[in-house]
């Protein structure tokens, strides 16, 4: 066995052992905040008032919501990198499919303000709707949990004529990503450190998986950041019908 060998194999075994050690992190810290409410609650339930019971069965919701979603990423994930994880692509319009979403975020953030402009005469493209779909929540959803109450998110879409491509750019009002952390925010588990980041739980997952679906389906992702808030732009080819009919027959 090479030295070249070895050492990528090294390599591989402490990337394994890096993942179960984040993993192990992600679900010991609510599966540990659970047991402790639990407790507390089966062994001091008549002397708690019921502001108290209803507080900790809140957090008990909150922390079981925490890893249902860190199950479900991980299970993203794995489909992703499986060939089994077949894209099936339709024609759509991606506008109906951003106002749903933003539509259901709304009732989540109630205080921010979401703006959606849309250039007139769009173009439909040829994606899968399911995986679309998620990173639209995704992109959203990071815009609105990771800005202030009251500040506003705005999502554009547009038709770049000279690439003849689909842009959709996702705007926030939040604190903004430092140039030495936009070099890590697509990676997996990776999280901006920052006083309004700590406030949130966050498996460092979301972005991962939303550039592996953009680019799985030929598209491009990116970031661009300061003080005053972060910008991501989404950008999908807008295929010939050739192109469409050869996809579809995939």
């Amino acid at each position: 066995m090479t030295d070249t060998v070895k050492e990528e194999l090294n390599k591989l075994e402490q990337a394994h052992l890096d993942f179960i050690s984040t993993v192990s992190h992600e679900l010991r810290t609510p599966l540990t905040s659970i047991r402790g409410f639990a407790d507390t609650l089966l062994s001091s339930y008549d002397r708690l008032t019921p502001e108290q019971r209803e507080k900790f069965l809140l957090i008990i919701k909150e922390q079981s919501n925490r890893l249902i979603n860190l199950v479900e990423n991980l299970l993203t994930v794995s489909k992703m990198q499986s060939e089994k994880d077949l894209l099936i692509y339709k024609e759509i319009d991606v506008t109906h499919y951003i106002d749903s979403t933003v539509q259901m975020l709304k009732n989540q953030y109630k205080t921010h303000k979401y703006i959606c402009n849309y250039e007139k005469n769009l173009p439909k493209i040829l994606i899968d709707t399911d995986k679309f779909q998620q990173i639209m929540l995704n992109l959203i959803d990071n815009a609105s949990k990771y800005s202030n109450e009251g500040s506003t998110v705005t999502v554009t879409v547009k038709q770049n004529y000279n690439e003849n491509t689909l842009q959709i750019f996702v705007k926030d009002e939040g604190i903004g990503i430092s140039k030495e952390d936009i070099s890590k925010i697509f990676n997996k588990f990776s999280r901006v450190d920052s006083p309004l980041t700590r406030k949130i739980q966050g498996n460092g997952l979301g972005l991962y998986i939303t550039k592996t679906l953009v680019e799985k389906m030929n598209g491009a992702i990116s970031v661009e950041s300061s003080t005053k808030g972060s910008e991501f732009k989404v950008e999908f080819k807008i295929a010939s019908p050739e192109d469409n009919a050869k996809k579809i027959q995939k």
